[in-house]
């Protein structure tokens, strides 16, 4: 079987060697017998929940797609490949995805700034390349092959701005001071601080203070003690999970107990924050207890699979690779232009994290909604749709 699986893959390989973006004809593989779809993120390192959750989500996709026949009668194998968060490792996986493993397309990363490195990659080939969650807006001006599947930052950091300063009918904070703390190494992290302050100035917040740190730091006490005596009425901190949680408790240690905000790149921070991170509000992609029946189904099925309610992170990898699905289905052949194309024609896709259609500039124009934590869980505080 593994022979049978390695001469598939040559012959794909072969067949697809030509799929090259500036000759505009891709291939046409008739003796290909699967389709290789590839995926790079971080399996492990300080951001290995969020490759773990977006792995469980595509694998979930890619056997419901094999139990039903395939696409277009063609069994999908999915080869992932653990870029341990590090900018360095991506160009690694991604390049021996193209030409190792003759990918049709590829399906990563979480963090904007690994997407950015992969997409450029994908770019040079002209292979289609789907980030389900990375949501700076430079991720997909890379070039015409990289796409996405979730919003992006100006519309989230409007998001958070609008719930932050919104006091009608008790659907926001109605707050106006607000501090932000931001991870100087992230591109994310950098752009929806941006994003969010520009919105809050707009809807007359104002921001009191502003410092900055690098991911991985432990003390956090000198930008702290001068939010502390800005007195701001809600700090924004848009980075990711595992610094946001230390952060909280240095937060909750020196007395501040105003609330806490911010972005997608919180998901996870409840599993580690403890009392710190209660009642803090971040913006995200999808509730799972939302009550669409996709979204109750697919809960279900993941519930059952991995013991516990799916995140965001796997509901968007689920996305990507049903998306990726329907591009193959509509395409008029199997290689990257086609594929490309019949991504780029994508419109009102019920997905699980909403109704998705791609943009002229590839992204995805979808809902947002604002989470709540509590306990170990979240509920749902608002949901705010695309401006």
């Amino acid at each position: 079987m593994r022979n049978a699986f390695l001469i598939a893959a040559l012959a794909f390989g072969f067949a697809c060697s030509s799929c090259k973006k500036d000759d505009g004809a891709g291939g046409k593989p008739a003796e290909m017998t699967e389709i290789v779809v590839g995926e790079y993120g971080s399996m492990t390192g300080s951001e290995a929940t969020f490759g773990q959750s977006t792995h469980n989500g595509l694998t979930m996709a890619v056997e419901e797609i094999n139990s039903t026949g395939g696409i277009k009668g063609k069994k999908v194998r999915l080869v992932n490949y653990d870029d341990q968060g590090k900018t360095s490792e991506v160009g690694t996986a991604v390049t021996r995805l193209i030409t190792n493993d003759h990918a049709l397309a590829i399906i990563g990363e979480v963090a904007s700034s690994l997407s950015i490195a992969g997409g450029q990659i994908a770019q040079q080939h002209g292979v289609p390349m789907i980030s389900p969650s990375s949501t700076n807006p430079k991720v997909t001006e890379t070039g015409d092959y990289v796409f996405r599947v979730c919003f992006i930052d100006p519309f989230q950091g409007y998001v958070m701005a609008r719930f932050a300063t919104d006091a009608k009918d008790k659907s926001g904070l109605g707050l106006k001071k607000v501090a932000i703390l931001i991870d100087q190494r992230q591109a994310y992290a950098q752009g929806l601080a941006k994003n969010f302050e520009d919105s809050l100035v707009k809807l007359g917040g104002t921001v009191v203070a502003k410092e900055s740190y690098q991911g991985g730091d432990q003390d956090f006490s000198a930008q702290l003690t001068r939010f502390k005596g800005a007195s701001p009425e809600a700090i924004y901190i848009p980075g990711y999970y595992t610094d946001v949680a230390n952060i909280a408790k240095q937060v909750r240690g020196i007395g501040l107990t105003v609330p806490l905000l911010g972005g997608d790149g919180w998901e996870s921070v409840q599993d580690i924050g403890g009392d710190a991170i209660q009642g803090a509000f971040y913006s995200n992609h999808y509730s799972s207890d939302e009550n669409r029946p996709e979204v109750r189904n697919f809960v279900d099925k993941y519930t059952k699979l991995h013991g516990k309610a799916p995140d965001s992170m796997s509901a968007l990898g689920y996305d990507a690779m049903m998306i990726l699905k329907n591009a193959i289905e509509h395409a008029a052949t199997i290689d990257h232009k086609a594929v490309r194309d019949a991504l780029a024609a994508t419109k009102d896709f019920q997905a699980i994290t909403g109704r998705i259609s791609i943009d002229a500039n590839r992204n995805a124009t979808k809902p947002a909604v604002v989470l709540k934590i509590v306990g170990k869980s979240t509920q749902t505080a608002a949901s705010i749709a695309p401006l």
